[in-house]
């Protein structure tokens, strides 16, 4: 099964297993057929279950099909640069005429990106993720570009964004991605990494809103707003806004708000059940680094749930996520008691 770990497939659903001496194969066009090794002989129906069965989708992105000079169906990984026998697609086949569809729920908590994405061509989509040269973003940005998109990874560290792309060329040289700058702490930042990317006059087809700041310091932006507030919601809403017209144009497209289920431990109203604005932002006097986190991720969601109820009618859905309350990433960096934290919390978390 080592095409299928290369492939990123090892933990899917496993067929019956095959008596000694037989080997399952496919056809060019996505038939399976098992060979009998023993009595040289080949067969449609399995050996023990006699279903027939067919591949299902199309191969991972970054593998092809080929034939050898005796016509012999074998496959190509141009990421990991290996060649094998066994489709890589066996771990997704499916029964000729199933009896019943199942109910099994098809991802969980140990499934990757990659394998998500299996067998979906993106080619011609255009992404930008935010935060995207560590952690989730980088991830999700990899993912995206070895499955055909056009990734932009909008960073705030120009170098660090640059050797994200050069990480993910060098997993598959013909990946479509590159990095701009962007700097939530800055408004005027954003401004710019609006305008330059419409100056390349494309699509945007998904617009991620990924970066985020957690348990950091109290301190003011240029433009006089709390950091945590600004990064983590204020930053994005007003790259939305810029971005708007291009989404709206680019239909059917989508914004993706990763917010979290910390929005649950807060509120921004005052003791009298009203809004209110400056818990926002708030001085120095009255910080406490995690509720500014909450409030900022359930400003996220608000208004992610306004922006799809604004422009879905147009062709645009927006969406808000919870990536997961034991997702090991490097957000604890600001504070060495979150480091501490969250490397005692590390064996029971899932990495990147």
């Amino acid at each position: 099964m080592a095409a299928l770990k290369y492939a990123g497939l090892e933990d899917t659903d496993s067929e019956e297993e095959l008596p000694p001496g037989w080997e399952e194969r496919t056809t060019k066009d996505g038939w399976v057929y098992y060979a009998n090794h023993l009595e040289e002989k080949t067969q449609w129906e399995h050996p023990k279950s006699g279903k027939r069965k067919r591949v299902a989708g199309g191969l991972p992105y970054g593998w092809e099909q080929e034939t050898d000079e005796n016509g012999q169906v074998y496959f190509v990984d141009h990421i990991n640069k290996r060649t094998t026998y066994l489709d890589p697609r066996l771990a997704f086949t499916v029964e000729d005429n199933p009896v019943k569809p199942t109910t099994r729920q098809k991802y969980d908590g140990n499934s990757t990106a990659m394998e998500i994405l299996q067998g979906r061509d993106l080619s011609g989509k255009v992404v930008i993720i935010t935060g995207a040269n560590s952690g989730i973003g980088f991830e999700t940005a990899k993912s995206l570009a070895l499955h055909g998109a056009h990734v932009i990874l909008a960073c705030r560290n120009a170098s660090r964004g640059n050797d994200a792309v050069q990480r993910i060329l060098a997993e598959w040289h013909k990946a479509k991605l590159e990095a701009m700058t962007l700097d939530l702490v800055s408004l005027q930042s954003v401004q710019r990494f609006a305008e330059a990317f419409k100056s390349k006059n494309v699509p945007l087809h998904i617009l991620i809103c990924n970066a985020a700041v957690f348990g950091a310091p109290w301190c003011l932006t240029e433009d006089g707003l709390e950091s945590t507030f600004q990064v983590n919601h204020l930053g994005h809403f007003y790259l939305v806004q810029l971005l708007e017209d291009v989404l709206r144009q680019s239909s059917p497209a989508r914004v993706v708000v990763v917010s979290s289920e910390s929005h649950r431990f807060t509120d921004i109203k005052d003791s009298s059940g009203k809004l209110d604005f400056s818990l926002l932002s708030p001085s120095k006097k009255e910080y406490w680094a995690m509720l500014a986190y909450n409030r900022s991720k359930l400003c996220n969601i608000l208004f992610s749930n306004e922006l799809n109820r604004r422009l879905s009618s147009h062709g645009v859905t927006s969406n808000s996520v919870h990536p997961g309350n034991m997702m090991y990433s490097s957000i604890h960096r600001n504070w060495w008691v979150y480091t501490l934290l969250f490397t005692l919390a590390r064996p029971f978390t899932k990495s990147m």
